[in-house]
């Protein structure tokens, strides 16, 4: 497996983007002493308890609710910080990040890392799950990073006021990184998974510009069981346990069977929505080897723009586009881990 520094200087690209499969190795990155990071949860382990919490978002003269569901550490141990997670263009956030599924305790991302000793959030953006559906807009990429600037401004207040750990996949990772493109201030360490930027060489968004019409006609698309499968099949089918998928689509159907369009409009005529060079905090990058919605080259140019040199470009192998919900999810998790409690550079030069 080939490894790229965090610190390669510009003048390398030419070496960075010719190499095919440029990975850096999960040992890579430092992972908690053994003393300091629990075990990961047994089958049979419990859930934890989960709390509801709302705040406003103040837009065009009207108050938009936004709900939030927090999982916070049970207690004991190292404290790691506060994540905030961010949900994708077809799903709302408790499905994605707190599924409870008897026999898979990987299946809550927010127990797994509430156990690691983390304060998780996650949050439904405006037209999703049980936040407020009731303007007459499509929820493009833009408003989410407005939602999250909400959300971050309720969870730092109600958490003593420590910068954030940021997760967004998907069309959550352009939300995440445009917040932290408007309000670096508030975001300790980001991690953008299955990111696109220009859209160059995606076959993903080739197949969804043939419906722009449609997304530009309609505020939301309808979605169902066959749909929400077809997010885990359409770049390498066997790259995730079906029968969870399932599971998940259940979940997803009882709180939304219809989704904004403005994400996938975004992401089909409008890229790019955010600016690496602007996003100056602390990045790592996590693409799945099969992802469809962004290709390599894609990324590594996004990824050479970053003006932190504490950044990182992972390629996770065996994994298509929706990382947490993969056979390789225990993967995914230490490489979040590692970056999350890695300590920051003692000296950054000058």
């Amino acid at each position: 497996m080939n490894t790229v520094s965090a610190n390669d200087k510009p003048g390398s690209r030419r070496e960075f983007l010719s190499s095919a499969a440029v990975t850096l190795a999960a040992a890579a990155l430092p992972a908690a002493s053994a003393t300091a990071q629990p075990a990961a949860p047994a089958a049979g382990a419990a859930a934890l308890t989960g709390q509801a919490h709302w705040t406003v978002k103040h837009v065009d003269g009207q108050n938009v609710r936004l709900f939030m569901w927090r999982k916070p550490s049970p207690g004991g141990g190292v404290r790691r910080g506060t994540i905030v997670f961010v949900h994708g263009s077809s799903v709302s956030s408790t499905p994605v990040f707190d599924l409870q599924l008897p026999g898979h305790p990987e299946s809550s991302t927010m127990d797994w890392f509430a156990r690691l000793g983390y304060d998780t959030w996650c949050f439904d953006c405006e037209g999703y799950g049980r936040s407020d559906k009731s303007r007459a807009v499509n929820a493009d990429v833009s408003c989410g990073a407005d939602d999250l600037a909400a959300v971050s401004e309720y969870i730092m207040k109600a958490t003593g006021g420590a910068k954030l750990l940021v997760y967004g996949s998907s069309s959550g990772a352009l939300r995440a990184a445009l917040f932290a493109q408007r309000h670096p201030e508030r975001v300790a360490r980001l991690a953008l998974d299955a990111l696109v930027w220009t859209g160059e060489g995606s076959p993903t968004l080739a197949e969804r510009r043939k419906r722009l019409d449609a997304y530009r006609a309609n505020n939301r698309r309808p979605i169902d069981r066959a749909m929400i499968r077809s997010i885990f099949t359409r770049d390498h089918p066997g790259t995730s346990d079906l029968t969870v998928v399932d599971a998940f689509a259940d979940a997803v159907l009882a709180l939304d069977t219809s989704v904004p369009t403005g994400t996938y409009l975004d992401m089909s005529a409008n890229l790019p929505v955010c600016d690496p060079e602007k996003i100056k905090v602390p990045t790592l990058i996590m693409r799945g080897e099969y992802d469809g919605i962004a290709s390599f080259r894609d990324l590594a140019n996004f990824f050479e723009r970053l003006p932190n040199a504490d950044k990182q470009f992972i390629v996770m192998p065996g994994i298509a586009h929706t990382s947490t919900r993969s056979k390789n999810f225990a993967l995914v998790y230490h490489l979040l881990d590692g970056y999350f409690s890695q300590p920051a550079p003692v000296y950054m030069g000058g």
